[in-house]
């Protein structure tokens, strides 16, 4: 009979005996089943009814010839035992509420928890100069007792009031994309991964290796002028599950993210849709590809020429950037893929990024870019003019059309 089985027995028999347990009868059931047990019935016992060692030595002794004659009718007096630290000091559990509350911490009142409310040890410190004795495990133990846990931060909060049409404009994306999908003309999600630095740098994560055998990476992160920054541009079609990523090395601008979206269109897109005559695609509000950024537009423009193709174009609300289905459908599981491992050369980044799968059949396909983009580039009154940009008649700002010029 293997160790669980075992113990799984004696918590059957513990639920129905211990209604009719008091003190003292436990503890020599406890050593009795021990016993029975052999070599190793102790550790059985106390994991299975969650009991000390020391109370089923206890009860053993009492089980003995030695003992054989005591009482069995005595147990404990009561109110025996060691008392609560909250009886002897009503005002402890109090006190320690008013240190640990939120919006208490770094208070003038207690200087000394300003910046280290999270350790018991200083909580008991504190606790101990307003004249409550506590240690650091008891002062643990009613922090459980009060239901405060360990926790660390959560990214809920967005920086700025939420747009009063934010959820309208989820709805409408939501509309508009299940219309694309329904026609079978492709829907992609864009954004720019942030800059990763190439060389041998540490990278977060871990990977399996020999014990005491860490990959050795440089100790600082001094960018290396001659290996510089990998950009990653990805496009992820929504409908397909399966993501491109152009890795650039020069600047993230709107040239450039135009450019990876033609050439995911040139070697993924057109394939995957040959008789598309639209194209959604839904991004951030900011950075290269925002809704204010005048070079995006024109950039798309040219490329909607190009194509012979409708380019609508869907932004996410400010703020919202989280919620773009890249971030967590294709850039997460690439972050994961190279976990651990140094990016030493360009190459390296690419093969990482184009080795991820996930097992719901993500497919990845990247590629180096090693065209330059300039950075500053004007858009004149002129070329705005000239773009064949046509607003939705909600916020236009945010939805719009670029209809192909000459036809």
């Amino acid at each position: 009979m293997s160790r669980e089985d075992k113990i799984k027995i004696i918590q059957s028999k513990y639920k129905h005996m211990s209604p009719f347990l008091n003190e003292r009868a436990r503890r020599c059931w406890a050593a009795t089943e021990a016993g029975a047990l052999g070599w190793g019935g102790v550790t059985i016992v106390c994991k299975a009814i969650t009991i000390n060692p020391a109370t089923v030595r206890a009860g053993r002794r009492e089980i003995s010839r030695e003992t054989i004659a005591a009482p069995l009718h005595r147990i404990r007096k009561e109110g025996a035992g060691r008392k609560k630290l909250t009886e002897k000091d009503p005002k402890l559990a109090e006190a320690l509420d008013a240190l640990i509350k939120p919006h208490e911490a770094g208070s003038p009142m207690f200087p000394a928890l300003r910046w280290t409310c999270e350790s018991v040890k200083d909580l008991a410190g504190v606790l101990t100069t307003q004249g409550h004795a506590a240690s650091p495990r008891a002062v643990c133990t009613l922090l459980h007792e009060q239901k405060y846990r360990l926790q660390g931060n959560r990214k809920t909060r967005e920086g700025r009031p939420h747009h009063p049409d934010r959820d309208q404009q989820f709805r409408f994306m939501a509309k508009n994309i299940q219309e694309m999908q329904t026609k079978n003309q492709p829907v992609v999600s864009v954004d720019a991964k942030k800059k990763e630095l190439i060389g041998n740098y540490k990278n977060n994560g871990k990977e399996w290796r020999p014990k005491g055998g860490p990959r050795e990476v440089n100790m600082h992160d001094f960018p290396d002028k001659e290996l510089g920054k990998a950009a990653p541009y990805g496009v992820y079609d929504l409908s397909r599950n399966e993501g491109w990523v152009n890795v650039g090395i020069d600047h993230d601008t709107a040239s450039f993210a135009v450019e990876s979206i033609r050439r995911w269109w040139n070697r993924m897109g057109r394939t995957r849709y040959p008789k598309a005559k639209e194209l959604m695609i839904t991004a951030d509000c900011g950075g290269s590809n925002g809704n204010r950024n005048k070079l995006w537009k024109v950039e798309l423009q040219k490329l909607a020429d190009e194509l012979k193709m409708i380019l609508h174009i869907r932004h996410f609300p400010p703020g919202t950037s989280k919620w773009n289905k890249i971030e967590h459908r294709l850039f997460s599981f690439i972050s994961r893929n190279w976990r651990g491992k140094p990016l030493l050369t360009l190459a390296t980044v690419v093969n990482l990024i184009a080795h991820t799968t996930t097992e719901t059949g993500l497919a990845v396909k990247a590629m180096l870019d090693k065209n330059t983009y300039e950075t500053g580039k004007k858009v004149s009154d002129a070329e705005m003019a000239s773009l064949n940009l046509i607003g939705e008649a909600f916020h236009p700002e945010w939805n719009y059309r670029i209809v192909p010029r000459g036809g």
